[in-house]
């Protein structure tokens, strides 16, 4: 039996809310195997028929058809097909500002990594991605849009209540009140107040998830939308900054080339 693989992978490797870095369809040869390795992205298989094995923290899980998998970036892991029924599956990787979140509040995380989706419209909505997947704009809008309805199928299976209580509700709603506001004038104390908790509380909670200050994190998603607008090319340096809450044109470009290597009018130029 052949191996048979269709993969479309993008070249946009920047940190937006959410993009599709690939989507494929593979289905496997007898014990065929991926890993030990690691990845850079979040990556998502869906088992539409057969079995493997996937292993990863310690952990083996036997998956059959209709079963879910996440990879999670940096995380060692290794899947294999199984011998007498290998496994068929589609996937999609993604990254971005918002990816953390929604694969949180859809159930996975690095210890239990593995779902069944039992309602057909999860395996249908990850079709949605793969059958629109292309290297024109409106592809990579479309994937986009059906990555987050794909998102949007497995948080409702999980529980609304539940996805947002995994996560501890302030902290969703510190996340969308950066999303809203990054914009504007605010501070690690504003975000700490509207959601009503100290700012050591704040700290600590954005420290367990996502393993850096509620500072860095405003900082980086500001950055993340900078990039954005820089892509587009209508503004200048100072209208960037002042766009995504940076009173100071030269902050803003510190803070830029810190993160990003070069400064905003030569990531500018570039694209």
């Amino acid at each position: 039996m052949e191996n048979f693989k269709y993969s479309f992978k993008d070249t946009l490797k920047e940190n937006t809310g959410l993009s599709v870095y690939r989507t494929g369809y593979e289905k496997c040869c007898p014990d065929h195997q991926w890993g030990p390795g690691v990845r850079d992205h979040y990556l998502v298989h869906y088992v539409s028929s057969g079995e493997g094995t996937y292993c990863c923290g310690g952990q083996t899980y036997v998956l059959h058809e209709g079963d879910l998998f996440t990879i999670f970036p940096a995380q060692v892991v290794e899947y294999h097909a199984a011998e007498k029924t290998p496994w068929e599956y589609y996937w999609v990787g993604f990254n971005g500002a918002d990816a953390h979140r929604m694969v949180s509040m859809a159930g996975f995380s690095p210890d239990s990594p593995v779902q069944h989706a039992a309602d057909p419209a999860i395996r249908e909505a990850l079709l949605r991605i793969y059958r629109a997947s292309g290297n024109t704009p409106s592809a990579d809008v479309a994937m986009a849009g059906y990555l987050q309805l794909f998102l949007a199928q497995l948080i409702r299976c999980n529980g609304d209540a539940a996805g947002y209580a995994g996560r501890g509700g302030y902290l969703a709603q510190a996340l969308r009140y950066i999303q809203h506001n990054y914009g504007g004038d605010i501070s690690v104390s504003d975000i700490a107040d509207f959601v009503g908790v100290s700012r050591s509380q704040l700290y600590r909670a954005f420290q367990t998830e996502f393993q850096m200050s509620p500072h860095a994190y405003l900082q980086n998603y500001r950055i993340s939308e900078a990039c954005t607008l820089l892509r587009r090319g209508t503004l200048t340096v100072a209208q960037v900054a002042g766009s995504v809450g940076f009173n100071d044109p030269l902050y803003f470009s510190r803070v830029f080339r810190h993160q990003k290597g070069c400064t905003p009018t030569a990531y500018q130029k570039r694209k």
